[in-house]
């Protein structure tokens, strides 16, 4: 725009050397000619810089800018405000289960199978929709709207992951194991609410908070509530170390987390608890129903070192349960925990965002990808206090206390190929029965899941 400051400063100057008796009629003629000349060269600098400006919108990008890479396929406005990507993930398991005398099937199982769609519109506001194809029915995973104000605040609101469980968390296509420890039965899934997240303290703190519909330890939304209440949910996690670099304790972040809520009806507590086989060694009976409060709180760590990395966390989850609509109400408190580490072979860093391989797996050039080792120890214990009045001690197992060792081959960022052996133990409530009436649970549960996956 003209700077008009000349314009308004000329004429009072003007008056003012008119006032002034030392100056001469001739000399105000010669002032007043030279502001104008000087009026007159703002004017003509300002006009070209005009025109550069034009000239350099102009020349702006407008054509869109498209990308296709181990990222996805992306399509974004040309200053990068605009975007929408597509991305994919399917999950091909092979489950063999060993002296089992052949009661569980040894299977192949499309785990997951989804085109996930995210879009960012006026940099802010953003959209993701993942459906799952995976198994008997197709449904959808997430679908959630983002709102960005700043790195401190943060909204989103839909269908998406509750931040209680800490391995939950990670992504499905990044996890130490194919399958996620048994401690993931006592949180929460996927849940309908609205959260407020963001990053303190740059970076050292992170937070998330939010209210949500309320659903059972294992179980995801069904897009319908039980109830008029909700769950208060919340998770704070440090990184004091984060920008020390060199420091050993660097990769280091550690917090804790929670839920409160109430649930009522069968709804309101789970429908099972499974094995890292994915096979239901504990559940209420028919006729228990939830009534009353339920909570859950989960300290938890992750350390990433270099090519090592490891995780922990323990959950307490809390529920008050009636043996029918009408009976005594009881609350129960079931405890897990897990450790889980890995170790990079060919030397790529640890991530809880999963490993990229310096090389992809090119058997014509030599090169091979990475590999990573894994193992974990977890254990599930049911309250003593749930039998046999809301569940079963004949078909149900107290506890479960699991290993896992497994092999990670990521043929490129996209390809993987993982072998795990999990081997879980079962202990039962005082009372039950030398043998069980389910066949699962007569002996420890062997299992070997491969898993071969394409994640872009």
């Amino acid at each position: 725009m003209r700077n008009s400051s000349l314009h308004r400063i000329a004429p009072a100057l003007i008056t003012l050397l008119a006032l002034s008796p030392a100056l001469q009629a001739d000399d105000l003629s010669q002032l007043h000619d030279q502001i104008r000349a000087l009026e007159q060269k703002l004017l003509v600098l300002e006009r070209k810089q005009e025109i550069k400006d034009e000239a350099a919108v102009a020349a702006a990008p407008t054509t869109p800018k498209l990308t296709l890479n181990d990222k996805g396929f992306t399509l974004a406005s040309a200053d990068g405000a605009n975007s929408i990507k597509l991305r994919g993930l399917v999950q091909l398991d092979s489950r063999l289960f060993f002296n089992d005398g052949g009661i569980t099937n040894n299977s192949f199982v499309l785990r997951r199978a989804r085109i996930i769609s995210e879009g960012t519109f006026a940099k802010n506001y953003s959209f993701q929709i993942v459906p799952e194809f995976g198994g008997g029915t197709v449904a959808i995973v997430d679908a959630n709207i983002g709102v960005t104000i700043n790195k401190t605040l943060q909204f989103k609101l839909g269908r998406f992951k509750t931040p209680v469980g800490l391995e939950l968390l990670q992504s499905d296509s990044w996890t130490f194991f194919n399958e996620r420890s048994i401690v993931t039965n006592l949180v929460p899934n996927r849940d309908l609410g609205i959260q407020a997240s963001g990053d303190l303290f740059d970076g050292k703190l992170s937070y998330a908070a939010g209210l949500f519909g309320g659903v059972a330890d294992a179980a995801s939304t069904t897009n319908s509530d039980f109830d008029n209440d909700k769950d208060a949910v919340g998770r704070v996690i440090a990184s004091p170390f984060k920008n020390e670099a060199g420091s050993l304790l660097q990769g280091l972040s550690f917090g804790i987390s929670g839920s409160l809520g109430r649930a009522k009806t069968a709804a309101g507590r789970t429908a099972g608890y499974k094995t890292d086989g994915q096979q239901t060694f504990f559940s209420y009976l028919a006729t228990t129903v939830a009534d009353g409060q339920n909570w859950r709180v989960s300290p938890q760590f992750d350390f990433r070192k270099g090519s090592f990395g490891l995780l922990g966390e323990y959950v307490l989850s809390t529920v008050n349960v009636r043996p029918s609509s009408t009976g005594k109400i009881t609350e129960l408190k079931n405890k897990a925990w897990q450790i889980s580490s890995g170790y990079v072979l060919t030397g790529e860093d640890s991530s809880f965002n999963g490993v990229v391989p310096k090389t992809n797996f090119d058997f014509a050039n030599g090169t091979w990808g990475a590999f990573e080792v894994v193992a974990r120890y977890s254990n599930l214990k049911i309250d003593d206090a749930a039998f046999p009045v809301y569940a079963s001690r004949t078909t149900n197992a107290d506890e479960a206390t699991a290993y896992g060792v497994g092999l990670n081959w990521y043929l490129s960022k996209a390809v993987a190929f993982k072998l795990d052996f999990y081997q879980t133990k079962f202990g039962f409530a005082p009372g039950s029965p030398l043998v069980s009436t389910t066949p699962n649970l007569r002996q420890d549960e062997k299992s070997f899941i491969t898993r071969f996956q394409l994640s872009f």
